[in-house]
């Protein structure tokens, strides 16, 4: 039995990790902190488990988290800001969550001894590849404020390792998907606008790459790694799907039985990422590997936001949503 910080444990990977956690260790106390920003939601942390408590507040609030890290023996670092548009038309916010609010929580788990503090980043970090694909050893190389943000947090987490030994682990996730993904992000925004016959938008010509993963495989193997990875190590979690942006729009069109009328190509976004690829063997060594299909996967995900449409249509009617929307795809 542990007692568990799970930081940004109201949003999507973050409240998919603590539904599977409490499955697969029932004994242990979850300490659930997240600020419930906009992408955040209350129904997401409705665990109706008496283990599992939920903390309303900021990760760099120095009080809130020295309190909360006394009581507990291994922290998982989900909370950040995370969409790349926002970070283009605004990255302070990224900067203070992603780096100093990081920085807060290692320097509190250090001072208190922490066992294990495993930190949740993204392939972003390395920035784009042609061919192949990206090993734990590759060089950090963001392209955008976003990713720039998270490797300082990957680099923060280096430090606090080397320098003080604290037992920090990373991972390195390519793109995720499942249910209750904030419907600014590209699965959930496609399948949304397509369930109320909206264009879907497709920056530039779809040719961009991206390598996707379930949520829930996701969270198996962020347990995997809490439970056989070593300390100080960095362990890429991918799934081996590519697929262009493009081709995923379309299959979602198919499972939806629509038409590639619906499809909405708009201007890129600047430093757009060609393509994202991870080298998983790594984690593979530790036993890990992805139980769910793809495309079945997708078609699970369709259906529960068609089997929950008051969760995402309340999002709709938040007046910031809506006018970032517009701002951003229309061009």
């Amino acid at each position: 039995m542990a007692n568990v910080l799970v930081t940004g444990g109201a949003g999507f990977i973050g409240s998919n990790f603590i539904r599977h956690w409490s499955s697969v260790y029932p004994q242990d106390t979850i300490l659930n902190l997240d600020r419930l920003t906009y992408a955040a939601s209350r129904v997401n942390q409705d665990f109706k488990n008496s283990r599992i408590r939920f903390v309303k507040g900021d990760i760099g609030n120095r009080r809130t988290v020295s309190a909360l890290m006394k009581k507990v023996d291994t922290v998982f670092h989900f909370a950040a800001e995370t969409h790349v548009d926002r970070s283009i038309h605004d990255s302070q916010i990224f900067l203070k969550t992603n780096v100093l609010g990081t920085q807060n929580l290692l320097e509190s788990a250090r001072q208190e001894k922490v066992k294990k503090f495993i930190y949740i980043s993204t392939d972003e970090v390395y920035g784009s590849i042609e061919k192949g694909s990206f090993k734990e050893t590759s060089p950090l190389a963001p392209n955008s404020p976003y990713a720039a943000s998270k490797a300082a947090g990957d680099l923060l987490c280096r430090s606090y390792w080397v320098t003080h030994k604290m037992p920090v682990i990373i991972t390195r996730c390519c793109n995720n998907f499942g249910p209750f993904q904030f419907p600014e992000k590209v699965v959930p925004l496609f399948i949304t606008n397509l369930l109320e016959h909206k264009k879907i938008p497709v920056y530039g010509r779809g040719q961009n790459v991206r390598e996707w993963i379930h949520v829930l495989d996701h969270c198996r193997a962020i347990q995997r790694v809490f439970e056989r990875g070593q300390i100080g190590e960095v362990y890429n979690i991918g799934s081996g799907v590519e697929t262009q942006n493009i081709a995923l729009a379309k299959k979602l069109i198919r499972i939806l039985e629509q038409s590639d009328a619906s499809i909405q190509y708009v201007q890129d976004r600047p430093g757009h990422d060609l393509r994202y690829s991870l080298d998983s063997s790594k984690i593979r060594q530790l036993g890990w590997k992805p139980e769910k299909s793809f495309d079945e996967s997708l078609k699970e995900t369709v259906r529960w936001y068609q089997d929950y449409p008051s969760w995402w249509q309340k999002i709709r009617t938040r007046t910031a949503y809506r006018k970032y929307i517009k701002k951003q795809y229309t061009h």
